[in-house]
């Protein structure tokens, strides 16, 4: 399926959205309508926020996870850490964890360093329940190659990063809307593109280079679409539902390898994924959530499952 193809497809289904929200909301004029501050939320499983993180304030919100495919659990963590600048500008790290075991008995040497990630997100407007105009966050977060990638002895479970600094500008939106029993959806749509620099690589690697080989590496440009929903069952309970599409282009290798020159570059790859989930909220800046993320596979791209769990705190 072609890039725009799916598009289409996303885009025909937002649309659809948008049209029963705007039913719904004479509908609901009917009934008592749930109140925003009635409303606790924990976040889907994927779809950043556009809501500003106030000044002096603090978000922590660490996952458990495992990737599950045919050949590979792949158990890992990743913690949100951001902070408010200022009312309009967040700061944040996010650094990982991970631990390889393989269908074939081989596994990590230990729970390893994955790669680390910085960001800063910026507001450009806030919600208004009077105003048809989305919540929407400009943001910037840098990948940075601290996870082993190259010198490895077995790629599948030695690797825990992907190698290159990558850049991804992301333009995240958020709103609310009202189902006709009253109760709140609130909908996140995220699109963004990222581009990663060469890479430095000796010997195996994740970008399948052999042994003795010295060259460089550069992933290709990478899109993403992330739209998400979740629905305000009571004031603590909350029923989530991401869906995603990526793309990215092929990585191009070049180096030499016993002597001889290595040039090349990988196929493209494309996936879709989808991530239902259920959130538990014990107060308004404090909550539970539990779910999976399933990718589909697709074009150079593996099927895998995987269930998580996370605890998001705001201060």
């Amino acid at each position: 399926m072609t890039c725009r193809r799916a598009l289409s497809r996303v885009g025909l289904a937002l649309l659809a959205t948008s049209a029963y929200a705007a039913c719904s909301e004479t509908s609901a004029s009917d009934v008592d309508r749930q109140s925003l501050g009635d409303a606790w939320w924990t976040g889907p499983m994927m779809a950043n926020s556009a809501a500003a993180l106030p000044k002096g304030h603090f978000l922590i919100e660490p996952y458990l996870y495992d990737v599950r495919s045919p050949q590979a659990d792949n158990f890992g963590s990743l913690t949100y850490m951001e902070y408010g600048i200022t009312n309009r500008l967040m700061a944040g790290l996010i650094p990982t964890f991970g631990y390889t075991r393989a269908a074939n008995g081989s596994s990590s040497a230990g729970v390893e360093t994955g790669d680390v990630s910085i960001l800063a997100q910026y507001s450009l407007t806030p919600f208004r329940e009077d105003s048809a105009i989305p919540a929407m966050a400009l943001m910037v977060q840098e990948s940075l190659p601290t996870g082993r990638y190259d010198r490895l002895r077995n790629p599948m479970v030695d690797a825990q990063g992907d190698g290159a600094y990558t850049t991804t500008v992301q333009l995240n939106t958020q709103t609310y809307f009202w189902m006709p029993n009253g109760r709140i959806v609130r909908m996140r749509l995220n699109a963004g593109g990222s581009f990663s620099h060469r890479t430095e690589v000796d010997g195996i690697s994740i970008y399948g280079t052999p042994g003795g080989f010295h060259g460089y590496a550069k992933p290709g440009r990478a899109f993403n679409i992330n739209a998400a929903w979740e629905y305000s069952m009571t004031q603590r309970w909350v029923l989530a539902f991401d869906l995603v599409y990526h793309y990215a282009e092929g990585t191009r290798m070049n180096g030499v390898a016993d002597s001889m020159r290595v040039a090349n570059r990988s196929g493209s790859s494309a996936y879709f994924g989808f991530a239902p989930a259920v959130e538990y909220n014990w107060r308004n800046n404090l909550g539970v959530l539990v779910g999976v993320r399933v990718f589909t596979g697709g074009h150079n791209s593996a099927t895998t499952f995987t269930p998580a769990i996370a605890l998001n705190y705001v201060h």
